[in-house]
């Protein structure tokens, strides 16, 4: 009992930062329909560019908000130069391109910021919270998602933007028809991954340290979220992201270990996918054909 607490708290506080990222996962699934397997590579590249601007001199909450707009733009510019060009194309010509993508992303960090490990400042005060079980940090990583979570929502429940992206996910032909922009919708989808995606980085980097692999595993945890939660629902892939960071804190403290907790995500992404492949808060779809 004295070890199952901590864990407890510090698996809750980790599965904050998955959510964060798959929340960006399942913003780019409900304007395409497709997993951006690239969305942790944007997320560590403008984490790079918060750090230069933070060690050029700006305020934290400055830079944050610089990288924030940047991440927009990059998620828009890709839907732009690329993806809308491949809106017809077979399913897995896209895959290959985000996995391209990724690797391309991966490449040019390491070329322009180099392979060093790098410390990255948080903006929550270093004392511990939730007497002692958790750094402020994660518990202010947790607030801040939450607080995304909540903007999502009011953004697709009362916008008249998100109201038409959710039409456009939904029907883009009919929503053309009634003089919705397809094409900005899509955009807009892409631009908001890519600002929540750099969020997660921001939030990730002070406790994996910034370096060009730190999204790797982090991808794979968030995309476990995003599937246990149901892979177009935004509350589900933060309900999944506590849910997959208490596993595997417990499953890796208490079952197989620290080196192989990452078969975790792996296992549950399977099981999910075999047992319930709408996940917790997905809906199954009836095409008519």
């Amino acid at each position: 009992m004295n070890t199952l607490l901590p864990q407890l708290a510090a698996g809750l506080a980790t599965g904050g930062i998955y959510a964060s990222l798959a929340l960006a996962l399942v913003m780019v699934y409900r304007s395409t329909h497709h997993v951006n397997f690239a969305q942790g590579e944007m997320a560590m590249f403008c984490t790079f560019i918060a750090s230069l601007l933070i060690e050029a001199g700006w305020p934290y909450w400055a830079a944050f908000a610089a990288t924030v707009a940047i991440a927009f733009a990059l998620g828009v510019a890709i839907e732009a130069v690329l993806i809308r060009r491949l809106r017809h194309a077979p399913v897995l010509s896209i895959v290959v391109v985000f996995v391209a993508l990724l690797v391309i992303l991966h490449s040019i960090a390491g070329w322009l910021f180099g392979y060093a490990i790098r410390s990255f400042p948080s903006p929550f005060p270093q004392a511990g919270a939730a007497g002692g079980l958790v750094s402020a940090h994660q518990l202010g990583a947790v607030g801040m998602t939450l607080a995304m979570l909540l903007v999502v929502y009011l953004f697709f429940r009362y916008s008249p933007l998100g109201l038409q992206m959710r039409a456009t996910a939904e029907n883009p032909v009919s929503s053309r028809l009634v003089g919705v922009r397809v094409d900005r919708m899509l955009a807009l989808g892409w631009g908001l991954a890519g600002a929540i995606g750099a969020v997660a980085g921001m939030m990730i980097a002070p406790v994996v340290f910034l370096d060009v692999h730190m999204m790797s595993g982090v991808l794979v945890y968030a995309f476990a979220a995003a599937v246990l939660g149901g892979i177009g629902s935004a509350p589900g892939a933060v309900v999944g992201g506590f849910i997959v960071g208490v596993l595997e804190n417990l499953v890796g403290t208490y079952v197989v270990g620290a080196e192989l907790k990452l078969t975790v995500a792996l296992v549950l992404i399977i099981a999910v996918l075999v047992a319930r492949p709408n996940g917790l808060f997905g809906k199954a779809v009836v095409v008519r054909v």
